[in-house]
């Protein structure tokens, strides 16, 4: 009992309290800041590896960004990555920030389903599908699970059949070895269920974005209920982006 004290005063809480409240230190780059300072926009844009800044007006696209931070190294005084985490969306335009713009990233209330919070406020079961993704975005998918983040205490949880889920979440950017399967998944899954899209390979492709080995017909087909931005996105934004979706209040 008392080498159990010790080592329970030796690692302290290995929990987050208050998962909605939570920051993260540097260098965690999250949503950025555009400001108002001159700068060369026709370079920021060149460097951009997947295109996700535009000129006109200039914006930077996190559904595309890999946050990789180049930008940010070439221009510091017109642009800087923040540590603000919380970023998912269900508007995929709401990811788009543009020059000037300091607003919160925030979803439409008026375009989450009435069953997704009348149904999933309290139990919550996804089934991840790895669609060609690189494991970054899986890795910390199962991060949300572990004690420091523990995503079950809000009744949230991965499971292994589809039949067992109540939506989806994708990972990766859609191959077209994937496509078949990841309908088949999204079919498995009973009615009413939602669809995540988590990380920036979701969400656009990412750096295959023109890669003929993509096949994502089913993003489109599809009316998507929550983008998690981020190359991977950290848990934190991930698990906040569902409890913002599933409950009104948190």
């Amino acid at each position: 009992m008392i080498a159990e004290l010790k080592l329970l005063k030796l690692q302290g809480k290995q929990y987050i309290p208050d998962i909605t409240k939570a920051t993260i230190p540097p260098p965690f780059k999250g949503k950025p800041i555009i400001n108002k300072e001159p700068a060369d926009k026709d370079l920021l844009e060149s460097i951009c590896p997947t295109n996700a800044i535009q000129k006109n007006p200039f914006s930077i696209d996190l559904g595309k960004c890999t946050f990789c931070g180049a930008c940010a190294f070439y221009a510091p005084q017109k642009i800087t990555f923040t540590n603000e985490h919380n970023m998912a969306t269900n508007v995929r335009e709401n990811l788009i920030i543009t020059e000037g713009e300091e607003n919160h990233i925030l979803l439409n209330e008026a375009l989450i389903r009435k069953e997704i919070r009348s149904l999933f406020g309290r139990s919550l079961k996804l089934r991840q599908i790895c669609a060609a993704g690189d494991n970054s975005t899986e890795l910390e998918l199962n991060a949300t699970e572990n004690v420091n983040f523990d995503m079950g205490r809000f009744g949230i949880n991965f499971v292994a059949s589809p039949r067992h889920a109540d939506g989806i979440v994708i990972s990766g950017p859609l191959s077209v070895n994937m496509a078949e399967a990841t309908q088949i998944c999204y079919d498995a899954v009973p009615n009413p269920k939602i669809i995540i899209l988590a990380g920036t390979d979701a969400i656009s492709g990412g750096i295959f974005q023109e890669s003929p080995a993509l096949k994502r017909e089913f993003i489109q087909k599809y009316s998507i209920d929550l983008y998690v931005p981020g190359n991977p996105p950290h848990p934190l934004t991930f698990i906040n982006g569902i409890l913002k979706l599933i409950r009104k209040k948190m």
